[in-house]
């Protein structure tokens, strides 16, 4: 089972024109400043967040409960001058989940609503027995010679984001989702998705945008880890250490 956590920014529209429209260069550091220390906090329990639309931020948080997502909340309203709300969903594939923590955090009110302050609303936790997060790390072969060197970095922008649009629609067929993580790398939570499934589809992938992917899967009981043997997953294929476009570790066999 996953554990996916949606968090969102309390009344962020309204607040970005109240009193006056607050400067565009101050919000963006607003955003990313709350992407970092919301990674930060996510990552001391091993859970791991994705910016996605930096107003709307989704995390993996396996091994987190009530308590460990209230003291974040305290926190960003300690030191931001917005609050967040957060709804909370487990299930067996990441689609499900986000869908799930999606229901909760809309039952608490509208997104632009000055009624909702630090919603937190929980449909499930994972126990730790069942506990598993399975996170493919997946990035261009050879963008720096094909892309980076020749096109001018906006076209090189273009096909990242095209390749990233793929992914996300087919991974989200599959159960999964997938995140830009910077670079020419996307992360996609893909429980339920085999081995031989996400070679299939990053083919398909490969086909309608041009490029050649490849993929490190690392599965663990928390995100953090899984993501980081998916790293070292990728890494031996970039290094030629196995001869396959995908290689998944387990955290048990390290």
């Amino acid at each position: 089972m996953i554990q996916i956590t949606l968090i969102q920014i309390d009344n962020y529209g309204p607040w970005t024109v109240t009193p006056t429209p607050r400067t565009e260069p101050d919000l963006q550091a607003l955003q990313s400043r709350l992407y970092g220390d919301l990674e930060r906090e996510f990552g001391a329990h091993g859970g791991i967040v994705f910016f996605n639309r930096f107003d709307n931020l989704i995390a993996v948080s396996n091994g987190m409960d009530y308590d460990d997502h209230k003291l974040i909340q305290d926190s960003i309203r300690n030191r931001y001058p917005i609050t967040i709300s957060m709804g909370v969903g487990s299930a067996e594939t990441a689609a499900e989940a986000q869908k799930i923590a999606t229901e909760m955090i809309q039952n608490g009110g509208g997104a632009q609503s000055s009624e909702r302050c630090e919603v937190l609303n929980i449909d499930s936790l994972v126990e730790d027995d069942d506990s598993t997060v399975q996170i493919a790390h997946i990035d261009i072969d050879d963008i720096t010679g094909s892309l980076t060197d020749i096109e001018t970095a906006f076209d090189t922008s273009i096909k990242v984001y095209e390749v990233l649009y793929e992914l996300m629609v087919e991974l989200n067929k599959a159960g999964g989702l997938c995140f830009f993580i910077g670079g020419d790398n996307y992360m996609a939570p893909s429980n339920g998705i085999s081995e031989d499934e996400l070679r299939d589809l990053l083919k398909r992938v490969d086909e309608k945008t041009n490029v050649s992917l490849k993929a490190g899967i690392g599965r663990a009981t928390k995100a953090a880890k899984a993501a980081d043997l998916a790293d070292i997953g990728l890494e031996d294929i970039r290094a030629k250490t196995v001869d396959d476009s995908v290689e998944v570790l387990y955290e048990k066999d390290l």
